[in-house]
């Protein structure tokens, strides 16, 4: 077998020793060495050569090649062998490197267990690989203890692995079932996640509509608002038109542009048609800051009519929700808080005490067809007007009994001094419409 590095390196030096010494004494004009002579390699220790102890020439013996190709031949020899060291070198290297990083990776992966495990089978509890014990055959033996012990352990396992698996097998009958409970489990969550994905797009679809038919209504808001602010009526007279309000909602109302001064007295005279049930809702109501039911006038639920000023009530002997075109006219004073209620031209009801001595304050909001909560806000769709209406005026005074009738009956037309009813001073939203009104002769004979 091929030297080791270290026995090598003092074979190595002594010879090119050897050499230089030779070469040095033929340079010199020395007696050259006589023939059939021959060199002689001597390795030495590495102490001497560190310590630079010259080596004598040694005498060469006699040989068939002269010098100079006996010592070509040697150097050739010597270069070989070196070549050969370096080669056993460097595959010894590989393997120390491979079994570096091999050992690296048990020690990683088993921290102190596994190098604590090989270090007692083959060093003996010492803490270095170069520990091992140099004697092949305990080196076997240790080897063989070692690979008994690796296999009563996986022995040990392999008996508790099948005790395991023994214990925990499953009979045939039950693994079909379970598979087949799976596959049903399975089935049933594909066929709801295909019915949500339906609704999904059957609301995509439904909310697609609901935008477009929005989008249409506003855009025929916007058209009328339009026209409203040119000021332009598309009626043949400015007061012959109607407002129509035909779902119960929260969103569809008319608004009156102008407000009302401080007031201290005033009637209400209008033309509606209601066949809601129960109750018409509210045909209109004035809020002001403060107060949302400033002057209201409603029919809720299975309550009669009823007029509220200042949030005071008084129930009003009104029948109007028939269906028919009915003439309604409401006076109020502050003075004792008297008021007056007429259908049809007749008066039918009159009290006092209604928020007396209360002056109608102004600058507020008048809405057709909803109840305010807030100041032009907040409808509660259980209380909005359902039906038509016309001609709402409002005069800041008690209209005369004899007035009132000459309204009702189609003898006058006698618009609101404080609100009239023309075109440009009612918007609609929401859906609520205008459209024109039949005649006063036409509204009578409806009666």
């Amino acid at each position: 077998s091929p030297r080791s590095p270290a026995g090598m390196l003092p074979l190595v030096a002594g010879f090119l020793l050897a050499v230089a010494a030779g070469a040095r004494g033929s340079a010199s004009g020395a007696q050259e060495s006589p023939p059939g002579s021959r060199f002689v390699c001597t390795s030495l220790p590495l102490e001497a050569t560190s310590a630079g102890c010259p080596l004598p020439p040694v005498p060469m013996q006699g040989g068939a090649l002269p010098p100079e190709e006996e010592l070509k031949a040697t150097v050739l020899q010597l270069r070989e062998t070196v070549l050969q060291q370096k080669e056993t070198i460097g595959s010894q290297r590989e393997a120390i490197r491979e079994l570096t990083g091999k050992l690296s990776r048990c020690e990683s992966t088993d921290g102190k267990s596994a190098t604590g495990t090989w270090r007692s089978e083959l060093g003996k509890g010492k803490d270095t690989m170069g520990d091992l014990p140099r004697d092949p055959a305990q080196v076997i033996d240790q080897l063989s203890r070692t690979m008994q012990t690796l296999k009563d352990r996986l022995e040990s396992l392999e008996h508790q692995l099948r005790a395991n698996v023994s214990y925990a097998a499953l009979p045939n009958d039950l693994r079909e079932m379970l598979q087949r409970r799976l596959g049903d489990l399975e089935r049933q969550l594909l066929s709801k996640v295909a019915e949500l994905e339906d609704e999904k797009s059957l609301l995509h679809n439904e909310t697609s509509a609901h935008r477009q038919k929005t989008e249409t209504a506003l855009n025929a808001l916007l058209e009328r608002v339009s026209e409203l602010e040119k000021g332009n009526s598309a009626f043949k007279s400015p007061d012959e038109f109607k407002v129509s309000l035909p779902l119960r909602t929260n969103y569809l109302y008319g608004k009156i542009k102008k407000t009302l001064p401080e007031l201290y007295a005033f009637t209400v005279c209008l033309w509606l048609r209601s066949s809601a049930s129960p109750g018409i809702g509210t045909p209109f109501s004035y809020a002001v800051p403060g107060q949302a039911n400033e002057i209201v006038l409603i029919e809720w639920g299975n309550n009669p009519i009823e007029l509220l000023i200042n949030d005071k009530v008084a129930q009003l002997p009104l029948f109007i929700s028939d269906g028919k075109w009915h003439h309604v006219c409401i006076t109020w004073t502050t003075r004792d808080g008297m008021w007056e209620a007429f259908q049809d031209g007749e008066k039918l009801g009159t009290g006092e005490n209604l928020a007396p001595w209360h002056p109608i304050k102004p600058g507020g909001v008048l809405i057709l067809g909803q109840e305010q909560d807030t100041v032009g806000g907040r409808f509660d769709a259980t209380q909005a007007f359902v039906g038509e209406m016309s001609q709402f005026n409002i005069w800041d005074r008690v209209l005369k009994t004899e007035d009132i009738m000459n309204i009702a009956n189609c003898s006058t037309n006698m618009p609101g001094n404080i609100i009239p009813w023309v075109d440009n001073n009612v918007d609609v939203f929401g859906g609520a419409t205008k459209w024109p009104v039949e005649t006063c002769e036409e509204r009578l004979l409806d009666l």
